[in-house]
């Protein structure tokens, strides 16, 4: 994080990312001296609500954070900059966003957390869009013009006023990680699951926190110690934050992760935190052992999407294959219960090196009625893209002497992820075919 003595003494010269925080007003002038090399500009956490017109001038700029500010429309001169692709403007004042705020070649949008109630048709013009996050506004509609980006593979509507789940919006070729709780069409949904979820009550008193383990968008996750009837038990505690997410409401990730039950790959809930200080919400679950780890990195800036990894790891195919057949049942079980998981990435999956793994992070879930066929096939089919990018990643990422001898059932497994990212969800197979392909593939150890 740079300061804006730092910026104005000319010590910035040269750089390709420049943050600063200093609850500005107006947009620094002296950030023009950087034009020739600055990629990313974050102003988050200002106060600014206007930029300068002459913006375009920063004719290398890629990357614009401006969250956290005072902007009651997305300013239109954003659509003038020459290779400005990725745009962000969470937890602003925003009531407009115009037909021409937006450059053409924009390919990742974030306008969480404002106060939007319509969209521009002109997002239709967007053919590079592949990432659109727009909970927590007041949109009581789609555009249908969304319809012709075709490139968009992960879009987030929860916690809008959302009165239909658009049926062009199921047929996306590439949508592959949705996200859409707390919108009245979906109010009902779930219902039952919500009704009957019957978790033991946890009095916060009986719990003794060690060390935080870690922290997502929606809550802080901690070792804790739980006493009960005079015995102790190693627990791993998430309390929840309650500020709205990019994805959606913790109140939602919270029924959902109860609502989904037990299952050998999915992280189980132990009980309900009752009784906190703050009156936070919160959920027990059991402690995972330290050698199950995160299976991958959440996306970066260039990969926009798709998940990333460290440039030596490596999946050997009997581990790739025991890893996708446990979370393929683990999705597969969550659409039983009439639970569309949202986010299924290898960052949110916890493995070890022998392939077991755990499926996690319920902070995009939703539900759905199970009972309508039509809708729930093609939410099942959205996901098993999701799944087809997870088996890609890790079969591009196999040891060459599996390959050698393992080419049979690696070409398999190619095939089969294929046909998950169809760009014709119809064509995709269902979970019941991909579980029965991989029961038959496994490699047992």
């Amino acid at each position: 994080m740079a300061t804006l003595e730092e910026l104005q003494s000319g010590e910035m010269q040269g750089v390709k990312r420049l943050s600063l925080s200093d609850q500005l007003t107006q947009f620094p002038p002296e950030i023009f001296g950087l034009a020739d090399g600055l990629e990313i500009l974050d102003l988050s956490n200002n106060r600014l609500s206007a930029l300068p017109d002459d913006l375009p001038r920063l004719h290398q700029l890629k990357v614009l954070f401006l969250n956290n500010n005072q902007f009651e429309a997305v300013p239109e001169v954003l659509a003038q900059c020459p290779q400005l692709s990725m745009i962000s403007f969470k937890a602003n004042q925003l009531k407009t966003l115009s037909e021409t705020a937006l450059p053409l070649q924009t390919r990742w949008l974030i306008l969480t957390n404002n106060q939007l109630t319509t969209l521009p048709a002109s997002l239709g013009q967007l053919s590079k869009l592949q990432k659109l996050m727009l909970a927590g506004n007041h949109l009581q509609a789609l555009p249908e013009e969304l319809a012709t980006c075709h490139n968009l593979e992960l879009i987030r509507l929860a916690a809008n006023q959302l009165s239909v789940l658009p049926n062009w919006l199921l047929s996306l070729p590439r949508l592959a990680w949705l996200a859409y709780a707390g919108n009245p069409f979906c109010a009902e949904w779930g219902t039952a699951s919500k009704q009957s979820q019957d978790l033991e009550p946890i009095e916060w008193g009986d719990l003794t926190l060690a060390e935080e383990l870690g922290q997502g968008a929606s809550g802080v996750i901690y070792r804790a110690v739980w006493q009960r009837q005079g015995t102790s038990q190693t627990v791993a505690v998430k309390v929840f934050k309650g500020d709205l997410t990019s994805d959606g409401s913790p109140l939602d990730e919270m029924q959902a992760c109860m609502a989904a039950g037990s299952h050998p790959h999915l992280v189980s809930v132990l009980g309900q935190v009752v009784n906190h200080p703050e009156q936070k919400a919160g959920l027990v679950f059991p402690f995972i052992e330290a050698d199950y780890k995160t299976l991958g990195g959440p996306p970066s800036l260039a990969s926009c999407t798709r998940d990333t990894y460290a440039p030596e790891t490596q999946f050997p195919l009997a581990v790739s294959l025991r890893i996708v057949s446990g979370i393929a049942a683990a999705v597969a079980h969550l659409h039983d219960c009439g639970i569309l998981h949202g986010d299924l990435y290898a960052h949110n999956i916890l493995s070890r090196t022998s392939g077991d793994s755990f499926l996690s992070d319920f902070g995009a879930a939703g539900f759905f009625d199970p009972t309508d066929l039509h809708l729930s096939s093609a939410l099942a089919r959205i996901e098993v893209r999701a799944f087809g990018c997870l088996l890609e990643d890790l079969l591009d990422r196999c040891p060459p002497p599996d390959l050698a001898a393992q080419g049979d059932r690696w070409q398999t497994l190619k095939h089969l992820q294929q046909a998950c990212l169809s760009h014709q969800p119809s064509d995709r197979p269902t979970w019941r075919h991909l579980l029965e392909t991989l029961d038959s593939l496994v490699i047992e150890p």
